[in-house]
């Protein structure tokens, strides 16, 4: 009963609202849950005879299973955007998700490095070695642009515009946006193009990528996190890091020195605010660390 209307929400999430295929998944999972209790409670309905108080007690049920707060509310989520999206193509005149209530999630603020914990990481690279050279280039500009690791791995020559010093980053559901580059990413990007990305195999079908593995691919994301790891080791770092980690610190290091939360915004290439206020949060703990370690009459 329920697979056409399954089909015509991936769709709609393939092309209105271009997630990933990991996204679509977790999507249609959380829908097929709510099929399955329903058939399960013996109410064999289709979707646009759901009521609210059915919903409700769909919500009542997977919280009485035990799942984390996390869990809880994705589902919820995909069950809005199921609701939304009928409601979108005029399957349904009333929303019975709407007033939906996920439970509250107490957000942990990301590990955040510090400058000079950054800079110990980067000079714990070997630049001696070839992949030392496309290291530096690859964590320079991490740390610079604040990017995902994905866009990283992605990044295109064709996109990088040295004289302006921009880069154009494709992020999420393929938007685009402008990335302001600094002179010390773009330095080692140049020296890594020119001394060893030139004696590369390259890989036919990747011509515009700009940082691969000796045998001409492009680096997977897996590959990131492990030149992180070893270099904060090296480095002796002890926090618990990933690419990700370097992103946090671009906009906690911004947020600290005064930068405009929708400047942060747009570079980090968030589609609400309120992803990026987060930091905001991470820049009072700040304050309150240094109060407590600084200031004699702080309790």
């Amino acid at each position: 009963m329920w697979t056409s209307y399954l089909n015509g929400f991936k769709a709609y999430l393939q092309l209105e609202r271009s997630l990933s295929e990991n996204s679509i998944s977790a999507y249609l999972h959380d829908v097929t849950l709510l099929s399955e209790y329903l058939n399960s409670s013996g109410e064999k309905k289709s979707p646009e005879k759901i009521s609210e108080e059915e919903l409700q007690q769909f919500v009542y049920e997977i919280a009485m299973l035990g799942m984390t707060t996390t869990s809880q509310a994705r589902i919820i989520s995909g069950v809005k955007a199921f609701y939304k999206y009928l409601l979108i193509e005029n399957m349904i005149d009333y929303n019975p998700a709407e007033l939906l209530d996920a439970p509250k999630l107490k957000r942990k603020l990301p590990e955040v490095l510090t400058f000079e914990e950054i800079e110990k990481i980067i000079a714990a690279i070997d630049l001696s070695k070839p992949d030392g050279g496309r290291n530096k280039a690859i964590l320079e500009t991490m740390y610079s642009c604040g990017l995902r690791v994905s866009e990283v791995i992605s990044l295109r020559i064709s996109n990088i515009y040295h004289e302006a010093g921009f880069i154009r980053i494709i992020g999420k559901g393929n938007k685009e946006r402008l990335v302001p580059v600094g002179t010390m990413a773009l330095k080692y990007i140049a020296l890594y193009q020119k001394d060893i990305r030139v004696h590369l195999p390259v890989n036919p079908t990747f011509p515009d990528i700009l940082f691969l593995n000796k045998r001409g691919n492009p680096l997977s994301r897996v590959m990131i996190f492990y030149i992180i790891k070893a270099l904060a080791a090296k480095a002796g770092i002890t926090k618990n890091i990933s690419p990700h980690t370097f992103r946090h610190s671009f906009a906690t290091h911004l947020i600290e020195g005064g930068a405009d939360l929708r400047a942060v915004q747009q570079m980090l290439g968030h589609e609400s605010i309120t992803t990026t206020e987060i930091y905001t949060h991470i820049d009072r703990e700040y304050l309150r660390d240094t109060l407590q370690r600084f200031h004699p009459g702080y309790r």
